[in-house]
């Protein structure tokens, strides 16, 4: 259940996006076009002859308000109406010459305000921004929102990979030395030597077609599965990857029969812990210990894979 704040929050989102995005300004993207009438441009450029049903449904408007964009812009030479082949009770929208004239002029301008927005950041929080966005949009429903990565199964290359960027980025990050790096390396190892294909699956997350970060799901016994080296590159967290793989490992971990899944971490990993919880898992046990050159304290966390 949400807090008390958290409608605040997301309309204090909502002013400050409206603000940023420009959207209330007199006539959107420098045009003298409104909000809506934009928007019908907009849906008319991209798939041109549909009828007004469709775009009082795709746009969510009332069919009085639709009927008055229409005439505006009808009236102004954009676009033509016509009965529709297909359902002769509705008309079909066309643009005309000017139509398609202005459905460009928006769809460059839009795309230059993007572009002046994202280049204000540096990559990685481009990333993050652009991860947050499809996020959004993915959580509140939008059908066509698809991943700004893929995840693949472990292949040639790609242990040597996981061994190199566990132990520079912890050792960058977290100051541990190289025993660390050697730890991985035979867990690794383990792995791709002894795997039992049905049971054990390793994945790599691919961005711009470049390793961008790793999970293993490996046996621990009969009926316990353990999820091993989840890593995120740092200029793609952000983007939900973390949680595809833990989500993607628990899925397969379901299929092969395992009743459970464990995994262990420390407790400096702080980015990691939202991933966790988020995906059912408790945290179990902490105990104090030295590794990798620091003091650390070990956590133990698992989740049942029952309904």
């Amino acid at each position: 259940m949400a807090s008390a704040a958290a409608p605040e929050s997301v309309r204090a989102f909502n002013r400050f996006f409206t603000e940023v995005s420009g959207v209330l300004q007199e006539g959107i993207l420098r045009t003298d076009f409104t909000i809506t009438e934009a928007r019908v441009l907009f849906e008319l450029g991209r798939e041109d002859g549909l009828t007004a049903t469709v775009l009082r449904e795709r746009l969510k408007l009332d069919a009085g308000y639709l009927s008055r964009v229409l005439g505006r812009l009808d009236a102004i030479s954009l676009l033509t109406r016509e009965q529709s082949v297909s359902d002769g009770r509705s008309q079909s929208v066309h643009l005309t010459r000017a139509g398609k004239t202005a459905y460009a002029t928006l769809d460059q301008r839009g795309t230059e305000e993007a572009a002046k927005l994202l280049g204000e950041l540096d990559e990685r929080d481009q990333r993050r921004l652009l991860g947050s966005m499809a996020a959004i949009r993915e959580l509140l429903g939008d059908p066509s929102v698809k991943d700004p990565f893929v995840l693949r199964p472990l292949g040639p290359g790609d242990g040597g990979w996981v061994v190199q960027r566990h132990g520079e980025l912890y050792a960058r990050e977290y100051g541990w030395d190289e025993t660390f790096e050697a730890l991985v390396a035979r867990i690794v190892a383990d792995h791709l030597e002894a795997r039992n294909p049905r049971r054990e699956r390793g994945w790599i997350a691919e961005v711009d077609g470049r390793r961008a970060g790793c999970l293993l799901c490996v046996e621990e016994d009969a009926a316990t599965a353990k999820l091993r080296l989840l890593l995120v590159e740092p200029d793609a967290r952000g983007l939900g990857i973390g949680g595809r793989l833990v989500a993607e490992s628990l899925e397969f971990a379901r299929g092969a029969g395992y009743e459970r899944v464990t995994l262990w971490t420390n407790d400096v990993l702080t980015s990691a812990r939202p991933i966790y919880e988020h995906a059912g898992f408790e945290l179990v046990e902490e105990e104090p210990h030295e590794s990798f050159g620091r003091r650390l304290v070990g956590q133990y966390w698992a989740r049942s894979l029952g309904s």
